[in-house]
Order: structure tokens, then C-alpha cells, then sequence
């Protein structure tokens, strides 16, 4: 992991809301949030919120629970706010390695897309069961393997190969690296807990161009920072390159590849 890999600022926090939270995060954030529901829980605390598409989705399915939505980034949670603005959803920067909540304290935690980017993943899993109360659960949104990510993996090699080394290969590097099944239910083993389930879920990235997706791919993520701590004249063309990778998936209804990840789930 390199100094940018975990920098969401300057302009990225707007054009990730933009472009990569329809393209990549929703879906599955729907999805999450729907099976949040069925358990009920009455407070909630978010890792990784980001610019809070998953809080959204929580507080629609959940209107009356209390929401705690963290991250380490605070100009993603400026954005995440302008989002919601309900009374019992609250915004609160963190670090998810050592949070700043009681023991018992939350039904729920989850963390959609984050956990990757941890550089202590068993410490961040030990802290989430700390404040989880008895039977509560820990719901963990995971990429699997960029090869079944078609979007990613074509925009990522596209811009890498603008670059020498491996200094573009972002995505294969840290948010796509950590998709094994068998290490992410060690970490969670290592953490304390022992009731542990997951499942794969293939979904579609959707936009309403090549171009768009293109944009949150390069712009709305650290591939910015990488590339213009690189070269900032080649933000255009990287933008461009990634554009043409990705037309294979546009068609007459717009953009459409396939992406998979991992839902996983820990009971305390």
C-alpha cells in the first residue's frame, strides 16, 4: 500500500459520489441494507461509510434505528452529509482500527468496500466485535478477485499500462487484493469471532456511458492521486485510455459489465 492508496480528497470525494457510487457501491449497498433489515437492528454503527451511500440505504430500510456513520477520510463524510440529514443518522470521523465507542454497544456493524483498505484488518474486526452486544452482527462487503470485476480490471490495466512498474496498480493492489475466502475468515477467527458466514454475489456496474464510468474510475479514486503525483497533464489521457477499454460494455442501453464481491457476516 503506497501514501495515496488511502486519500479521498481534493475533488475525488465529489466525482466518487458522482460516478463510482452509481457504477459500483449501490448495488450492493441496496442489497446490504435490505438484509440489515430483516434483523431489526436499533443501532448502527458504519466503518468506511465513504460518501454514505450504504447510510442512505440503511436509514430507508431502517427509518427508526439510530445510525453512527465513521470513516477516516472527513471530506467524504462532508459529502456523505449533504446526503442525509436525518436526526438519528450522525456523521463522525474514525478510524476503524481503534473506535471511539463502548463496549456492547451497537446491534450492527458493517462495512461496505473498506476492510481492504485496513492495514490492521484483525485489529479493525477485534474493534467492530468489541462494541457489537451479544448476537450482534458484523456484515463485511468485500470485492472478489478483479478478474470477475470486468469494469475494474480493464480500466485499471488500461491506465497501468500508461505507467511503468506497478505504480498505476491501484485496484490490483489494495481494494481487489484481499478476496480469498480462507484469509478473511482467519482474520475474522483471529478477531474472536467463530460464527461466520458468506456468500458471493455477482451484480452489474451500470452507467450511462463508458465515459462516465471512466471518470469514477480514474478521477473518483486514488488512481488520481497516483497519477498526478506521477504526472498531472496525464489525468486526460489516462481518463481517455480507460474510456476506450471500457466501450466493449456499452450498448445501446448504456454501460453494463459484470462485478462480483463477497458478503460476509460474523455473529458475536
Amino acid at each position: 500500500m503506497t501514501a495515496t492508496d488511502t486519500v479521498f480528497a481534493g475533488s475525488i470525494p465529489a466525482i466518487y459520489d458522482q460516478y463510482m457510487v452509481p457504477l459500483m457501491f449501490a448495488p450492493y449497498a441496496k442489497l446490504v441494507a435490505e438484509r440489515a433489515a430483516e434483523h431489526r437492528p436499533k443501532r448502527i454503527l458504519e466503518t468506511a461509510a465513504g460518501t454514505g451511500i450504504l447510510t442512505e440505504e440503511l436509514h430507508r430500510a431502517l427509518p427508526d434505528a439510530e445510525i453512527i456513520a465513521t470513516d477516516l477520510n472527513a471530506p467524504m463524510l462532508e459529502q456523505a452529509a449533504r446526503r442525509i440529514g436525518a436526526s438519528n443518522v450522525r456523521f463522525q470521523p474514525a478510524d476503524a482500527q481503534a473506535l471511539p465507542f463502548n463496549d456492547n454497544s451497537f446491534d450492527l456493524v458493517v462495512c461496505q468496500f473498506g476492510v481492504m483498505f485496513y492495514p490492521d484488518k484483525v485489529r479493525a474486526n477485534a474493534e467492530a466485535r468489541r462494541v457489537l452486544s451479544g448476537g450482534g452482527r458484523y456484515k463485511l462487503v468485500i470485492w472478489d478477485r478483479i478478474e470477475h470485476n470486468l469494469a475494474t480490471m480493464a480500466a485499471g490495466r488500461a491506465v497501468g499500462d500508461m505507467f511503468p512498474g506497478d505504480s498505476m496498480r491501484f485496484y490490483e493492489r489494495v481494494p481487489f487484493a484481499y478476496h480469498d475466502i480462507g484469509l478473511i475468515e482467519r482474520d475474522l477467527l483471529a478477531a474472536g469471532f467463530t460464527d461466520i458466514e458468506y456468500e458471493t454475489v455477482e451484480l452489474h456496474s451500470r452507467a450511462a456511458s463508458a465515459r462516465d464510468a471512466a471518470l469514477g474510475l480514474v478521477q473518483g479514486t486514488p488512481v488520481r492521486s497516483d497519477i498526478e503525483q506521477i504526472d498531472p497533464t496525464m489525468l486526460g489521457p489516462a481518463t481517455d485510455a480507460a474510456e476506450a477499454a471500457l466501450r466493449q460494455y456499452e450498448g445501446p442501453g448504456g454501460f453494463d459489465a459484470p462485478m462480483s464481491a463477497r458478503l460476509v457476516t460474523a455473529i458475536k
